[in-house]
């Protein structure tokens, strides 16, 4: 029976830019560690907890080396007091807080970043602590009656609330500390970031243990999370976006060094944290070209994954039919390309946030039938999207409805829910193309990180502070340590990130968040080069009012 079965793969991907100064280590925003206590730990209790589960799950290498760091500096805060080096957590376990008003409102609004309904409403003193400072915000006169016992309990239900379900359901500790609500000591806060230090060393070794029952196929995006076509071509845009301005700057210069860069280092820390290589890769923001394709088996992938536009637009532009589920192999190349449904990935990541669980995964389940009566035994599905950041708009950070994906899809007699590697290892059918039309997974086009003013300006301050890199490396005498720390660097500059929140259709606060610290890297850039930075760091790049979905971290493309 299990050969008549549609071949359904369900992907996740996790990852996170450098928040860390390089000058200090100070993070300048919490979202790894949050989102290592809440996400990643939760995805693999789900993993681990039903028997006929199976996924594929993609970390970009500069988070794992990011959760690796925060669960040493808490680790080391606790055994000797060494810096936490995060803000947020040094918050959690402070004995006093600063006495200027503007500190303690930062603090205070750090201390209210959750979903407002799915993280501060459902907890009742949560609520209390944030209806308390709107009203301190509307008569900041007020705001000096806003004490340290105020401060430290709206810290330590930030990191409650963002406590992963799977945690909270079997933690007598964090029962306890919900239960009571407020007034929390010292000795508490202590014990919760020990909590939190926990989790977070944890997370690695958790995914390695499923990666090693074959119960999860991990894969690799390139290790700071660039778009690679771009950094091959800048042209290679105008594929999908014919009419589309570029940058000043002709091309990325040494584009095809700078990744092969990002796919060495990045094989390398994925190899030291899970003792094997990948076969798949999913390239930053599923973003393939021509030239990608050709570079990815040099580093022993057989596998990669992009959006459905991607693939509509090659059909399109091939003027031919387009073909059924399953992957593809292009131009005579032995790599395989899955593109991921578009309508059921978007439903689970934004569709479903409303729904029962059970309606959800009704739905989902009847969709997948009416795709395995199209496609039999010979179709692949492949459900991918962001696994961090749909959760907190959904109830209970997706409990139910991750649970009951799982439940369901594993015992479905008419879908074998498998990975990537299986499948292809299993003789999977699949198609043939003659070309690939550029693009990534947002729209079919990499119109996310390139072609509006501000994204093309991003694009020539990096392509500056490369020409600056290219000059000082070839004519300054630094030390292996020093040559290693400035290409990390420049490879935390090269990320998708920072042109990805470029544009005043997101929201203010991400933006001015994410371009600051774009510039400060390329400050900072500068700086271990031995360069004053240039003047036009200091100048804001983007001003973003806009209120788009999710908070813009993720796109819907139906």
């Amino acid at each position: 029976m299990s050969e008549q079965r549609l071949r359904v793969v369900v992907g996740w991907h996790m990852h996170q830019p450098e928040y860390r100064d390089p000058s200090n280590g100070v993070s300048a925003l919490p979202w790894t560690y949050l989102h290592a206590i809440k996400d990643y730990s939760d995805m693999a209790a789900h993993l681990e907890n039903e028997p006929g589960a199976k996924a594929v799950v993609n970390f970009a290498p500069l988070l794992l080396e990011q959760i690796e760091g925060r669960a040493a500096t808490i680790r080391d805060f606790l055994a000797s007091g060494a810096s936490l080096c995060e803000p947020m957590l040094e918050a959690l376990v402070a004995e006093r807080y600063p006495a200027d008003p503007a500190s303690r409102l930062a603090l205070i609004e750090a201390g209210l970043r959750s979903h407002p309904q799915r993280l501060i409403e459902r907890f009742g003193p949560y609520q209390a602590l944030a209806n308390i400072a709107e009203h301190a915000r509307s008569q900041p006169g007020h705001q000096a009656y806003l004490s340290d016992a105020y401060i430290a309990d709206l810290v330590t239900w930030l990191h409650l609330a963002w406590i992963g379900e799977t945690i909270r359901r079997h933690n007598g500790f964090v029962q306890e500390l919900q239960a009571q609500g407020h007034g929390f000591s010292l000795d508490e806060r202590r014990r919760l970031l020990a909590l939190i230090g926990e989790i977070c060393a944890d997370i690695i070794p958790r995914y390695r243990r499923l990666a090693e029952s074959g119960r999860v196929e991990l894969t690799i995006t390139p290790y700071g999370h660039p778009i690679v076509p771009l950094m091959l071509d800048l042209k290679s845009a105008k594929e999908a976006m014919p009419d589309a301005p570029l940058p000043e700057s002709p091309a990325y210069p040494g584009g095809e060094a700078r990744a092969r860069w990002h796919f060495e280092r990045g094989l390398a820390v994925f190899e030291r944290c899970f003792g094997f290589r990948p076969v798949g890769c999913w390239c930053s923001e599923g973003s393939i070209s021509e030239a990608t394709l050709d570079l990815l088996p040099d580093f022993g992938f057989s596998w990669t994954a992009s959006g459905a536009n991607v693939l509509a637009h090659s059909v399109r532009d091939a003027g031919l039919a387009y073909p059924a589920s399953r992957p593809i192999h292009f131009g005579g190349r032995a790599l395989s390309c899955l593109f991921r449904d578009d309508e059921l990935s978007d439903a689970v990541g934004f569709r479903y946030q409303t729904w029962h669980a059970d309606d959800a995964i009704d739905d989902l389940v009847r969709r997948l039938e009416q795709r395995a009566d199209e496609q039999g035994s010979e179709g692949l599905v492949l459900i991918y999207l962001d696994g961090e950041n749909a959760w907190e708009f959904y109830p209970m950070n997706a409990y139910w409805l991750l649970s009951t994906l799982y439940r369901r899809l594993a015992n479905h007699p008419r879908l074998k829910l498998t990975t990537v590697r299986d499948a292809l290892a299993e003789g999977v059918a699949t198609a043939t193309l003659p070309r690939l039309t550029a693009g990534s997974w947002v729209y079919g086009t990499f119109s996310t990180w390139i072609g509006s003013a501000d994204k093309n300006r991003g694009w020539d301050l990096l392509v500056q502070a490369k020409q600056a890199y290219d000059s000082a490396m070839a004519s300054k005498a630094f030390s292996d340590a020093q040559r290693a720390a400035i290409d990390r660097q420049l490879a935390v500059c090269e990320a998708s990130d920072w042109f990805w929140w470029l544009g005043d259709y997101n929201p203010g606060r991400a933006v001015s968040d994410f371009e600051s610290l774009y510039r400060l890297h390329l400050r900072r850039l500068f700086e271990m080069l031995g360069l004053a930075p240039p003047q036009a760091l200091a100048a804001v790049l983007s001003q973003g009012q806009g209120d788009p979905a999710a908070g813009g971290t993720m796109r819907a493309n139906t």
